[in-house]
This record gives C-alpha cells, sequence and structure tokens, in this order.
C-alpha cells in the first residue's frame, strides 16, 4: 500500500490495486503467454536471403548508406532554406549566411554519390 499525502489539505490517503479476479487473472495470463508464444515464433522464423555475390552485398550496403546520407542531405537543405527565410524576415545578417551555408552544406552532401562518380569517373 502506497500513502500519498496532498499539499493542500495535508491528509494521508490510502491506494489500494483493484482486485482482479480468479478467471480474469487465469485469462489475462493466458492471453499474455499467447502473444509472447506468436511474437518468439514470429521472430525466429524470418528466413535471411543472401546473395550469391559479395559484390552485390557491397554495392547494396553502398546504395543504402548514400541513401541514409541523402536523406540528412534533404533534410539539411530544407533547414537551411527555413533559415534563410526567418533571417529574410528579422534582418539578421549573420543567421542569413548561416542559412546560405546550410543550404550549400545541403546540396553537396545531397548530391554527395553524384560528385564522388563524377570524380573518380
Amino acid at each position: 500500500m502506497k500513502k500519498i499525502t496532498n499539499s493542500k489539505t495535508n491528509s494521508m490517503r490510502k491506494t489500494n490495486k483493484l482486485p482482479m479476479k480468479g478467471k480474469v487473472a487465469k485469462a489475462f495470463r493466458i492471453y499474455c503467454t499467447v502473444v509472447l508464444a506468436v511474437t518468439l515464433i514470429a521472430s525466429m522464423s524470418i528466413t535471411a536471403f543472401a546473395a550469391d555475390d559479395p559484390l552485390t552485398v557491397i554495392n547494396n550496403l553502398s546504395d543504402f548508406i548514400f541513401g541514409l546520407i541523402r536523406a540528412i542531405g534533404l533534410i539539411l537543405l530544407g533547414f537551411g532554406v527555413v533559415q534563410i527565410g526567418l533571417s529574410l524576415k528579422s534582418h539578421d545578417p549573420s543567421q542569413r549566411a548561416n542559412g546560405f551555408l546550410t543550404l550549400a552544406g545541403g546540396v553537396i552532401i545531397t548530391f554527395a554519390k553524384e560528385i564522388l562518380t563524377l570524380i573518380t569517373g
């Protein structure tokens, strides 16, 4: 039992757990067991398909990583546009400079894969 003090009236109140009848408790235990068993069976029966060529695996991983980098670049691009818009509204030149730098960084990060393929040929 937990005692709770109320700061307004300085009185003590007791909190009691809600009663659970025997059939309800048994049904709840069975429900929890079934949910746990289904979750375990479903999570352990997932088949992982591997590619035959190791180079394909590396290319897929590279595409995934560059996709994440592109998403980060797009977020920076959007943040730079918002920062430029707010600086134009408040006439703050330092915020405007930061906005343009963020915008340029977002463009470079977004197109990093294309830039690297242009450099390497």
